[in-house]
């Protein structure tokens, strides 16, 4: 596109659903397997589901397509059935969250239609829970009165549901038991809880083993150590300055960013009132993202946030001072989106090259997504203005780019189409994808001839075979659609015998004369020539030819009168009275060829009783008196030369008696006679 050019844009909102692409009866179908089941396993029976035949389905094209584009899921064409393409892991698919669910669409063509559906991924007990550490230490005040409670650090387990962590216990003691709290999460938690008084000087530490059950079946179970230290009176315990702290932070905050500080005091002084702090049930993904100074309270990020993964924490702090006691807080987090995702698009299907004549032709169907949400995740999708195809919004983000209208190949063969997907975040991000469209060619257009008629010389008596000329057409089309046979079209007059008389060759267009020609018997004659080309169904079209063939002088001239004999000379009698212009006679003669020429041959003799001329240039055809007396005064004999128009026959009658005479004015001999065409006179 040049450049500070404006490129206009159709512009279609991803949220805009064509509802009647997809399968009204369908619904959303929902489909179950459990993790790890082998590969190759059947899902579901789609041909019966779907309501298709076996042949259907292939025919149409049907395919599988998953949100994040992994093949984990494979269509049998052949049974209609969906398996399993590999093993699923629940934990490495949805990581905590529960259900785990799979979203897919089952795509056919012809026409397009998209159904939607999910698999669910059951979890299979096949994880036992883990303790952080492999050895809790807590300070208890001797003077803790019986039932105060004590939060332990839970286990980590990766199943979900019932294969979570659902009960704790610690083994037979004295002093103290174990309650497993369920919080608002849903996970449940270990609490210590003080039976019987404490005292230092009795007992100044206990060695317990905490035990965490799953619920599976059979149940997997993890341990730790707790070691309980009973220390003298402190009587003031640290105190948050709040008890919950609620902070948003932007994803895009920079490693190092301050997400925020909580504080705490203690009434104590000397090491009972000096405080540090710490993360208390600290998850591993927690750890990895936020670092807590122990003395200043200060918690900043030490990994970027990202929205789209985690859109929110729970952290809970605890403050300890030099004495043992400790006080907690929580900190909710909530990170909040930035358009810091591009679109994404997808290809699912795309044809190329497309025949030329096909108005809305489906070219590709392709899927959009942006990871961000609200605005940020809302897009546009375009195609430049100054091409013949349009984008069709389907079901599910889906889109399909259809040709508008027939196409020509012959005007351009190939287009490239970016497609844009723009959202309307701030500021608003964009991706581009390029697909290159072939037109391929459709026999749309008829050879054409160079010209509408072509006339070719031919000289008679030519050699067979001769080449006389060419004729020429030319085709738009390209490939075997271009490919042009020339061909003799039958001849409109029966009595012409054109298949012995010129042949064309089929491949370049030459024409050659058969057989000699004869001007005499075929002066002219006309037919027309077929370009055909080799396209399906082929087109035609006709040139007329017209073959002028050229007189040879291959024939000599025959005189009609005055008849004569072989061996006699005709003879005229010219009265003496004859005046001058007074016709002597008249030769009539006929030749084959097209010109005849008349010449009057003399020749020179002394003569005692004067001199005759011919006038120089055309002859007259008549005597001069040369003497003045309006007389002849004498009889004189000519030679009649017939010659054709090449001068190259010649036929005579009369042989020459002629006296020898001396031109009339310069008394130079008498040379020949110029030539005298069809007549000598009248």
């Amino acid at each position: 596109m040049e450049s500070g050019r404006v490129r206009k844009q159709r512009q279609v909102l991803i949220l805009f659903l064509l509802s009647g692409v997809a399968q009204a009866g369908w619904g959303l179908r929902r489909y179950f397997v459990m993790e790890e089941t082998e590969s190759g396993s059947f899902v579901a029976d789609l041909a019966k589901d779907l309501e298709l035949g076996i042949g259907e389905l292939a025919a149409r094209g049907a395919r599988v397509a998953s949100e994040d584009n992994e093949p984990r899921l494979q269509l049998d064409l052949q049974t209609g059935k969906l398996i399993l393409n590999e093993k699923l892991d629940r934990e490495q698919l949805c990581g905590p969250t529960e259900p785990c669910v799979m979203h897919f669409q089952v795509l056919l063509n012809k026409p397009l239609e998209v159904f939607r559906a999910e698999l669910l991924v059951g979890d299979i007990n096949d994880h036992s829970p883990e303790f952080s550490e492999r050895e809790m230490i807590l300070k208890i005040l001797e003077n803790s009165p019986p039932g105060t409670v004590f939060p332990l650090k839970k286990a980590q387990d990766l199943d979900v549901g019932n294969n979570n962590v659902q009960n704790y216990n610690i083994g037979s003691n004295s002093h103290f038991h174990i309650s497993t709290i369920k919080r608002g999460d849903g996970r449940k938690y270990p609490e210590l809880v003080l039976d019987k008084e404490l005292d230092h000087e009795e007992q100044s530490e206990f060695r317990l083993t905490l035990t965490a059950l799953d619920g599976g079946s059979p149940p997997r179970s993890g341990t730790t150590q707790i070691r309980v230290l009973v220390l003298d009176v402190n009587d003031n315990a640290p105190q948050f300055e709040q008890i919950l702290y609620e902070v948003q932070v932007p994803e895009n905050s920079p490693i190092g960013s301050l997400v925020v500080k909580v504080s705490a005091r203690d009434l104590d002084a000397g090491a009972n009132g000096q405080i540090t702090y710490s993360l208390f049930y600290s998850s591993q993904e927690i750890g990895k993202t936020f670092e807590l100074n122990s003395l200043s309270g200060e918690i900043r990020l030490i990994k970027i946030l990202d929205f789209e993964t985690i859109s929110s924490y729970e952290l809970d702090i605890e403050a300890s001072d030099g004495g043992g006691l400790s006080g907690k807080c929580s900190v909710s987090i909530k990170v909040l989106d930035v358009n810091d995702n591009s679109p994404e698009l997808t290809i699912s299907s795309f044809t190329s090259p497309i025949p030329e004549n096909s108005p809305e032709t489906e070219v590709a169907l392709f899927r959009t997504r942006d990871r961000d949400s609200g605005e940020n995740g809302r897009t546009v999708c375009s195609i430049q203005d100054d091409v013949p195809f349009t984008l069709k919004p389907s079901v599910e983000n889906f889109y399909r780019l259809v040709t508008e209208g027939a196409l020509d190949r012959e005007t351009r063969a190939q287009y490239n189409i970016t497609i844009t997907v723009t959202d309307l975040g701030t500021p608003r991000l964009k991706t581009e994808h390029s697909i290159i469209i072939l037109v391929s060619d459709v026999n749309d257009n008829t050879p054409t001839f160079t010209q509408t008629s072509y006339t070719l010389l031919v000289r008679e008596n030519n050699q067979p075979a001769l080449h006389i000329g060419s004729v020429g057409a030319t085709d738009r089309d390209s490939g075997t659609n271009a490919q042009i046979t020339y061909s003799l079209l039958p001849s409109q007059d029966p009595h012409l015998p054109l298949a012995s008389l010129v042949s064309i060759n089929a491949d370049n267009g030459q024409l050659f004369a058969l057989r000699s020609l004869d001007f005499e018997a075929l002066q002219a004659f006309e037919f027309h020539v077929g370009a055909t080309d080799h396209g399906s169904p082929a087109l035609s079209s006709q040139a007329l030819v017209r073959v002028v063939v050229l007189d040879d002088n291959d024939n000599s001239p025959f005189v009609l009168y005055p008849m004569q004999n072989a061996s006699a000379p005709c003879t005229e009698l010219v009265p003496r009275a004859a005046e001058q212009g007074y016709l002597v006679t008249k030769v009539v003669a006929v030749d084959g060829d097209v010109f005849v020429v008349v010449r009057l041959c003399r020749r020179r003799r002394a003569t005692p009783l004067g001199v005759y001329s011919v006038p120089e240039g055309h002859f007259p055809g008549h005597l001069v008196d040369v003497s003045g007396t309006g007389t002849l005064s004498q009889s004189y004999q000519y030679e009649v030369c017939l010659k054709g128009d090449s001068e190259s026959n010649e036929f005579r009658f009369l042989k020459p008696i002629f006296p020898n005479i001396l031109t009339q004015d310069s008394g130079r001999k008498l040379e020949d006679i110029p030539t005298l065409q069809n007549n000598l006179g009248n």
